[in-house]
């Protein structure tokens, strides 16, 4: 249902350019928006309502009646007589109309895209619905989920909303109380490098807005309208492990998560297993943080023991000293490319339970 605001927002620019007031009331003559005091008309409302006129000249003002589909909604009231007011009520009647078709499809739209994203429909279904909802059904689209700071922004919404336009082939929505979600609409051929433009942008008009806290995580691109759930589904899980493994940034693709979301996938039990039998009774976060801060340089230069040494400022030697040290306490030497893998898994399973303890807490 369109609301009162967008009623009184409507017939507030009407009466700017046409300088003529307009009264919006239900069947049951309770006022809805006003530009002016129309006086005690709620009896007037009701009996012209009942009546099978269209519009009706009544003790010096117009009434119009505003259906959707078939079904009396409104009636408005414009002051004053002649051909001029008349014409404006007309009008004003015919936009109020325009504006309950248009926002019952969004509304029918929302409620489509919600359920296809939860995947609540069948395939018979989505095709038919998308065929009465004039929606394509074989254009390449992506699914963007949109947290802030403080979960899911009401403000965030609409604004995501006005950024992409009424007229855009792209939709948002929310299934839940956490997050804005963003069925968008892709050109053949747009891959990464695309969405990642159109999320950067979508994030600086935010934070110009205001919403503090953006992060913006998406799955894959796919080419049926059946398989955004696919898409929802594959962002949900970039938007949870990017918080582990790529907390400082801003936007994140399910493409980019790499073994991260595998690990995010292990049971905890098996995780602490896993670290018993790599560090024994030890763990990285016993580890100095010169140690750590080396071995994240060295993971970071692809095992590169020269440029590492350059980009710390010591010696080559000393960086080989650091890693001999760091063989003799763990039994992995960080130059051999399998020890390398299994120690780099390790330090990130052991965030993924820090992280997963503080969730629980």
């Amino acid at each position: 249902m369109i609301s009162n605001q967008i009623l009184q927002n409507t017939i507030d620019g009407l009466k700017s350019i046409s300088r003529v007031d307009l009264c919006v009331m239900d069947v049951d003559g309770k006022e809805v928006a006003s530009t002016t005091d129309m006086g005690n008309s709620s009896k007037a409302v009701v009996e012209f309502a009942s009546s099978p006129a269209d519009s009706q000249e009544i003790q010096g003002y117009q009434y119009f009646k505003i259906f959707d589909e078939q079904q009396l909604e409104y009636v408005l009231v414009a002051g004053g007589t002649g051909e001029d007011v008349y014409m404006v009520g007309k009008m004003a009647a015919f936009q109020i109309q325009s504006l309950l078709v248009a926002y019952k499809e969004r509304f029918d739209k929302d409620n489509f895209i919600k359920n296809l994203l939860l995947d609540n429909l069948l395939l018979v279904d989505i095709y038919s619905r998308s065929k009465k909802l004039h929606i394509q059904t074989d254009a390449p689209r992506v699914v963007m989920i949109l947290e802030s700071g403080n979960g899911r922004d009401d403000n965030a919404l609409e604004l995501a909303r006005t950024y992409l336009g009424s007229s855009s082939k792209d939709f948002v929505t929310a299934v839940d109380e956490s997050n804005v979600i963003i069925v968008k609409e892709l050109s053949d051929g747009d891959g990464t490098e695309e969405i990642d433009k159109a999320a950067k942008s979508l994030v600086r008009y935010l934070q110009k807005e205001g919403i503090k806290g953006i992060r913006i995580a998406y799955g894959t691109v796919i080419q049926e309208i059946k398989e955004v759930s696919r898409s929802y589904k594959e962002a949900k899980m970039a938007l949870d492990v990017g918080k582990i493994f790529f907390d400082e940034r801003e936007i994140i693709a399910y493409s980019e998560l790499g073994i991260g979301r595998l690990i995010y996938q292990l049971p905890i039990p098996l995780c602490k297993m896993f670290i018993r039998e790599i560090f024994g009774g030890k763990s990285p976060d016993d580890f100095d943080e010169e140690t750590l801060t080396t071995i994240y340089k060295f993971f970071e230069n692809s095992l590169n023991v020269s440029e590492t040494s350059r980009q710390l400022f010591i010696h080559r030697n000393t960086l080989v000293y650091r890693l001999d040290k760091l063989q003799k306490s763990t039994g992995l030497d960080l130059r051999v490319f399998e020890d390398a893998i299994t120690f780099k898994i390790a330090l990130m399973v052991v965030k993924y339970m820090k992280y997963m303890e503080n969730a629980d807490f």
